[in-house]
């Protein structure tokens, strides 16, 4: 495995001072930004897929240093009923995944996005409930009509580009569990995967270990974001787990993101390291920062540090005891 950070949170530094702190930080890969809701202060899209001299100084620059970018990332709303943010996410994952084969990265991070609740609708609508009976037509007009069709073009495509999509499972967008991204893959195949966040499930209330056995029996992790979540119990029994105050709100909040250690114990994270080996994923451990509590740069540091003591590092040779 390698340890690497999801290098949004140091938007406001060059591409080329981001990298250098990344090293310093004892670091080997980065998961860098495309556009949409990650930005791209690190990636100027465009530029770089119509210049071959370009993408070559921004290949050397990450190669020089050590790293690796272990994956494209283009989180937006491919489905959205809003169309131009529909068409800028779309836009966005097509060029991210040209520049993805040109730069030899072999994961692309998006989300499956979420479609209204008809052809007319303005918002998206995210089903959380299969009774009344209207929520479940909106909930499978949305699969057979928008997600499926969607990513079965766009899953090939990426596929012919040599490209894995990997779709962040979060809450708000109809791939957003284990069960769902399977469900998924039934349909399109595996040209998707997940880009598994163990934050995300534990505010689903699923356990991360046990999803990422279900997800590596069928080799569907394609990359991993370490982030953490502290869960209240006194304001779960408030507001449940799809508690709608805001994040600047903590102190009424059910949950909310912690760094790496903070929301969960080091044998928690440990455990989550050993399962994903044993179940097929030797890839990069990206942080992801999004903790309220901690500067950037104490949350980043803080999450490297005990990453480090969880990580396996060193492939395995031999059962050298057997």
């Amino acid at each position: 495995m390698k340890l690497g950070v999801f290098t949004v949170l140091f938007s406001d530094k060059s591409f080329e001072e981001m990298l250098d702190h990344v090293k310093e930080a004892g670091l080997e890969a980065v998961e860098i930004g495309t556009g949409c809701y990650p930005g791209n202060a690190h990636c100027p899209l465009d530029e770089l897929l119509e210049s071959e001299q370009k993408r070559q100084a921004y290949h050397k620059a990450v190669e020089e240093r050590g790293l690796v970018i272990s994956a494209l990332s283009c989180h937006g709303n491919p489905l959205s009923p809003d169309k131009n943010f529909a068409r800028q996410s779309h836009d966005t994952f097509v060029k991210t995944v040209q520049l993805a084969e040109l730069l030899e990265v072999p994961v692309v991070n998006c989300f499956s996005g979420t479609a209204g609740d008809h052809e007319d609708a303005k918002y998206p609508n995210w089903p959380v409930a299969p009774w009344p009976n209207e929520y479940r037509d909106v909930l499978n007009w949305q699969w057979n009509e928008k997600l499926i069709p969607y990513w079965r073009e766009w899953g090939n495509y990426a596929k012919s580009h040599q490209v894995k999509v990997a779709l962040e499972l979060h809450g708000g967008f109809l791939v957003h569990s284990p069960g769902t991204l399977l469900k998924l893959r039934e349909q399109v195949g595996d040209a998707i995967g997940a880009n598994f966040d163990p934050s995300h499930m534990w505010w689903q209330g699923i356990d991360p270990v046990a999803a990422i056995k279900i997800l590596g029996k069928e080799k569907a992790i394609y990359h991993f974001h370490a982030k953490d979540t502290y869960i209240d119990p006194d304001k779960v029994n408030l507001y449940g787990l799809t508690d709608m105050n805001s994040y600047a709100n903590l102190h009424e909040r059910a949950w909310y993101f912690r760094t790496v250690g903070y929301g969960h114990s080091q044998e928690t994270w440990a455990n989550m390291m050993s399962a994903l080996r044993m179940n097929g994923y030797d890839y990069v451990i990206s942080i992801e920062h999004e903790d309220a509590i901690m500067s950037i740069e104490e949350g980043f540091q803080r999450a490297v540090q005990n990453l480090q003591q969880v990580i396996l590092r060193e492939p395995i040779k031999n059962l050298w005891w057997v």
